[in-house]
């Protein structure tokens, strides 16, 4: 799903052409016509889905500077572009220090708006990906800050945030993968042990000669090598909590002595005269069955018993593929920003691909992916051809995902402004061009079917090709398709191109024309 961008202008004809150049940079676009609407929409239920306002400075109704006034109270990281045809230094220090993020003056070219566009949705995620770094090595991070939208995972944080409020022991099941050191960290960070360590111990990577020293420390001197004293992961871990991932590789013998430290609350340093008291929070993690390994004698049954007193079964990413959008779009915005690509998003062939695989790999596997993907691709979406390995896993020729769509298809004019408002099927089209004077833009004259398009769907076309190349300078457009400015009008709101705010053509295009110079 590609970021939502919220256009409000009072001015129809820049509306829509805001509108082409954005959707063209592969965002979607929702408008305004005022500040009041624009609120609307902002303070709504799907508030949260617009990721940056486009906002005029000058309206009827509301102006610029009170619609920023009233959004950053309730919504201080929400990017804010301020675009008007007054441009002063008095306009932009006032609207920056009103909280604009970045401030236009029209016209503007569309790679200005739209290289403005990104480079503020770029900060937005890196700021956001720096918070939530910062809350991770502080050992806050909580369950509002993981991403899911399935029953199942919901279900996950309900349990996970119940058992945070004591000190019960936790034991967190699930595939490799899965999340179960992020579900851990978010255990942490909602209880009152938020801040205080967080260790980690990977059972399966400890060399078995090594085991009981990390675990518990050894004094200087205590065996060949060991020069100076170390504390250990439970000592190191002391008032705050320590992770045992992959508790089931863990030695029998050790077993033994991780039991006694459990029960007693204190461990044993190798060396050491005496024992040492802790005070941990014991959180383990497996991707084994340790209850049939307990019953085959692999794993010490007293020591399960001790370890599962809290349960929490993390599913598969492939039993929870309404996740699988969700954290695809995350990770793209999260690359997207560290590589400085310009994806936005997935198109919905991508999309229906993703969701449909079955993940071994689980979460970890879905950015490995996204991340080669993101990488290799050139256009502002990712396709099915992005994921070639997905698709042939899944029996998918990706040679022969859809085309691109017409902001990729169509070439650019020498200024820079591309085609505006091509139909969706336009790549099938035959293109009706010389050879002998190229054009920069295409325009076709069957359908995907070989039959003639009707007159009107291609006049249509036209007009908003010429809007386009013409920056909205709607005197010039007139002029250069050979009809008169209250014709031009006339024919936008006959086709439904223009709103009827355009019915009276003299008045509406002076004031176009006046608000395209600036």
């Amino acid at each position: 799903m590609a970021q939502t961008i919220l256009v409000v202008d009072d001015d129809p004809v820049q509306r829509r052409l805001l509108e082409a150049a954005i959707t063209r940079s592969g965002m979607h676009v929702v408008t305004a016509p005022g500040g009041g609407p624009a609120l609307d929409l902002i303070n709504g239920p799907r508030g949260e889905q617009i990721n940056l306002v486009l906002l005029d400075l000058v309206m009827p109704d509301m102006g610029g500077l009170e619609v920023l006034n009233k959004i950053r109270p309730a919504h201080p990281e929400l990017p804010v572009i301020v675009l008007t045809a007054k441009g002063g230094i008095d306009s932009a220090v006032e609207a920056m220090r009103a909280g604009a993020n970045d401030f236009l003056v029209k016209p503007a070219s569309p790679e200005r708006i739209s290289i403005s566009i990104r480079n503020q949705l770029k900060i937005g995620t890196l700021s956001g990906e720096v918070k939530q770094l910062k809350k991770r090595t502080e050992n806050r991070l909580t369950f509002d800050d993981l991403i899911a939208k399935s029953a199942e995972m919901k279900q996950v944080f309900r349990l996970g945030a119940r058992a945070a409020q004591s000190n019960i022991p936790i034991l967190i099941e699930g595939e490799s993968g899965a999340g179960k050191e992020l579900i851990a960290r978010a255990i942490q960070g909602s209880s009152d042990r938020a801040g205080k360590p967080f260790v980690t111990v990977n059972c399966g990577a400890i060399p078995e000669n090594l085991i009981e020293s990390i675990l518990f420390g050894h004094e200087k001197g205590s065996f060949t090598g060991a020069t100076d004293k170390h504390l250990g992961k439970f000592q190191e871990a002391d008032g705050g909590t320590l992770f045992l991932d992959e508790i089931g590789e863990l030695r029998l013998d050790m077993q033994v002595k991780l039991l006694r430290a459990l029960q007693e609350g204190e461990v044993d340093p190798v060396g050491s005269k005496r024992p040492v008291k802790v005070d941990v929070r014991i959180i383990s993690a497996t991707n084994r069955d340790l209850a049939a390994l307990s019953r085959d004698g692999a794993f010490r049954e007293d020591l399960f018993y001790r370890l599962n007193v809290f349960p929490i079964y993390v599913p598969s990413l492939r039993d929870r593929r309404e996740d699988v959008e969700a954290l695809a779009r995350h990770f793209i915005a999260r690359f997207a920003a560290e590589e400085n690509k310009p994806v936005a998003g997935l198109t919905p062939d991508a999309s229906e691909l993703l969701e449909k695989f079955n993940w071994p790999g689980n979460v970890r596997q879905l950015e490995n992916t996204i991340f080669r993907a993101v990488v290799l691709c050139d256009s502002s979406m990712l396709d099915v051809c992005d994921f070639p390995q997905i698709a042939a896993a899944l029996g998918v020729d990706a040679r022969a995902a859809r085309p691109a769509p017409p902001s990729q298809a169509l070439p650019t004019a020498h200024h820079g402004v591309a085609a505006a408002g091509a139909p969706a099927s336009s790549p099938g089209y035959a293109p009706i061009v010389s050879t002998a004077h190229p054009s920069p833009y295409q325009l076709s004259g069957t359908d995907i079917a070989g039959h003639m398009r009707r007159l009107e769907d291609i006049e249509s076309e036209v007009i908003r090709m010429a809007i386009s190349r013409y920056d909205g300078h709607m005197s010039e457009v007139a002029r250069r398709l050979g009809i008169g400015r209250s014709t031009l009008y006339r024919k936008l709101k006959e086709l439904g191109l223009e709103p009827v705010e355009a019915e009276a053509p003299s008045a509406e295009a002076a004031a176009a024309s006046r608000q395209a110079a600036g």
